[in-house]
């Protein structure tokens, strides 16, 4: 609850920022002669960045469900099933959050875990991995799902992607509607032009890849914390090491895209990619001094 609040906080933060920023540099005056209204503007973004990640937190869980095939370890079917419960419950009660749910999803070898609140997450493993890799391996990979939930990892995501959409939304019409007045500052016509609507759509674009861009750093950034997480909860580092040089030669399976950051291994590209190569993974671990 406290993280949701930050959220909320942190939104109405940057509007303020932005507030203060347009005010200062006068640029309020000039837009606002011209037919927009600033605070409404600011309203609108706040509504567009923080809704739409709120309301894609709130329903993640099902969403993972659905979107990967999970299915629910309601009471576990065999004894496998009974260990992968028994290992979630070990490291939940460890890391002093609620029991989350245990899931399986048939697939190459991944795991993510998801939820809007740390005491009612989801932890889903595949069958590509629980076949691919030692239960020493399984083990550390669960207790790097499970420090991502501790850790709030599914709301700070949430933060940051809310705060970058806030941005490129509220700088993407200020910017676009001063070009389309600049282009038009003798003409008659009121509302915004064609400008406005060209220089919006590119600049949503444009800011978009740079939001990703910090997003993805910020995501990579939560991998190390997770790594070391489970380091923590298991006593010692070999093991997460020992999975990671092992999912290393593994083709990981695909999550869905609204999922891939919260997988144990994803992303495309150096600057997008929701997680760090597995060499920098592994040797941050040896670097630790846990």
């Amino acid at each position: 609850m406290k993280r949701i609040l930050l959220f909320v906080m942190t939104n109405l933060a940057v509007m303020v920022v932005l507030g203060i920023v347009v005010s200062l540099t006068g640029a309020n005056r000039f837009i606002g002669a011209n037919g927009m209204n600033i605070g409404t503007l600011m309203v609108f973004s706040l509504i567009m960045g923080f809704g739409g990640a709120i309301i894609s937190l709130l329903i993640s869980k099902p969403v993972a469900k659905w979107s990967s095939g999970v299915r629910v370890i309601d009471q576990p079917a065999n004894a496998d099933e009974a260990w992968i419960v028994d290992t979630v419950r070990k490291f939940a009660d460890k890391a002093q959050i609620g029991m989350p749910e245990v899931g399986i999803f048939e697939g190459a070898p991944n795991a993510f875990a998801t939820g809007a609140f740390k005491n009612s997450a989801l932890v889903a493993v595949s069958t590509g991995l629980l076949q691919g890799m030692t239960r020493e391996e399984v083990e550390a990979v669960i207790g790097h799902e499970v420090a991502h939930i501790a850790n709030g990892d599914m709301v700070t995501m949430t933060l940051i992607q809310g705060v970058m959409n806030t941005f490129v939304v509220f700088l993407s019409r200020v910017i676009g509607y001063a070009i389309d007045s600049f282009l038009n500052k003798n003409s008659e016509r009121s509302g915004p032009g064609i400008g406005y609507y060209v220089t919006t759509i590119v600049l949503d674009i444009v800011l978009g890849f740079v939001a990703a861009i910090i997003v993805a750093w910020f995501s990579r950034q939560r991998e190390f914390r997770a790594d070391a997480g489970a380091a923590q909860l298991m006593g010692r580092k070999q093991p997460m090491m020992n999975a990671l040089a092992r999912l290393g030669g593994m083709v990981p399976g695909e999550l869905p895209k609204s999922m891939a950051a919260m997988g144990i291994a994803g992303g495309i590209g150096q600057l997008f990619s929701t997680h760090p190569p597995i060499e920098e993974r592994i040797a941050a671990l040896q670097n630790s001094t846990n």
